[in-house]
């Protein structure tokens, strides 16, 4: 059309992804350093949480295997000793996972930021 000038935006966006539940993160965040096992991660989570995530180990093992589903991790060789003779469990972050908290993390700091700049511009003073 003459006249008419057309922008298109090259800006490719991310699909959303919807919020993680509070245990879901906790549990991502307890992988991100490193490979762990079942009872170090339900450790960690309760830990990270400030004791306000308690995972039965039925509820853990539900989540994992819903991660392991969705490839957001992987079953790895468990990176610490084991005195036993029952085989642990590990498991890791993929790519996915990581990049599932990456962009769950940044959501949070937006929201959060976003708060804080309304409760300044909002409050009485």
């Amino acid at each position: 059309m003459p006249g008419k000038e057309v922008t298109i935006s090259t800006q490719t966006r991310t699909p959303i992804q919807p919020p993680l539940s509070e245990a879901t993160l906790f549990i991502l965040l307890s992988l991100a350093p490193g490979p762990r096992h079942g009872y170090a991660i339900m450790k960690d989570v309760q830990m990270l949480s400030d004791d306000r995530i308690v995972l039965s180990t039925g509820t853990l093992y539900g989540a994992l295997k819903r991660l392991l589903e969705q490839g957001w991790i992987e079953r790895v060789d468990d990176p610490e000793p084991n005195d036993t003779d029952r085989e642990r469990k590990a498991y890791a972050l993929t790519q996915t996972g990581r990049r599932i908290l990456k962009a769950e993390v940044e959501r949070l700091q937006k929201l959060i930021a976003t708060a804080r700049r309304l409760r300044a511009t909002r409050e009485p003073g």
